[in-house]
């Protein structure tokens, strides 16, 4: 088996969208957005990514309830590849586990 493995955090940055498969299957779509900073070749920079995520399945669909605009979480899944209506391919990160970080507030 190759590894296909990510796990990324940060800030839920678009509504949750939730549709349900012609085959019954549950899924949650989301956009997450993740800033950091990163060290490059022994030199500071910033890493900037805006990543679509999907969550199927009944087992995640309640936690995926909670999820709002401006909500932190790590995620953690797998990529692949999806060919959006305009014909170009984008990254997509399946999310197997979602973990919500508590604001402190």
């Amino acid at each position: 088996m190759t590894a296909n493995r990510l796990v990324l955090s940060g800030t839920v940055c678009k509504t949750p969208v939730r549709k349900v498969s012609p085959s019954g299957i549950p899924h949650c779509q989301f956009v997450l957005e993740h800033r950091s900073a990163q060290v490059e070749a022994g030199f500071s920079r910033q890493a900037w990514c805006r990543m679509p995520v999907i969550v199927s399945g009944q087992q995640s669909q309640a936690l995926t309830q909670r999820l709002t605009v401006g909500s932190q979480v790590n995620v953690q899944g797998f990529v692949s590849c999806h060919q959006g209506r305009n014909g170009l391919n984008k990254l997509v990160l399946h999310a197997e586990q979602i973990e919500l970080i508590d604001s402190g507030d």
